[in-house]
């Protein structure tokens, strides 16, 4: 069982890292001028410094729901996995 500082952390530094993907996605030169400039990315690879429990909790929790291959994204799924 993990404490709710930690889960807090580990919340704030999946968000951070998929705030960060997307925005490199999104400044990507090859991108054409006239797409909406969204990101189409909603799942991550959860950062590493939290042990997997840590993740697994958040699931748990609703915060998060599991993608395919070890991928992540912020809320449950609609019709579940």
């Amino acid at each position: 069982m993990t404490d709710n500082e930690e889960l807090k952390r580990a919340m704030k530094a999946f968000k951070k890292r998929l705030k960060l993907t997307r925005l490199d996605e999104e400044s990507r030169l090859g991108r054409s001028p006239l797409t909406s400039g969204a990101s189409g990315i909603v799942s991550i690879i959860p950062p590493r410094e939290f042990p997997q429990a840590v993740w697994d909790q958040l699931v748990a929790q609703g915060q998060l729901s599991k993608d395919s291959d070890g991928f992540y994204r912020i809320g449950t799924l609609k019709g579940g996995m």
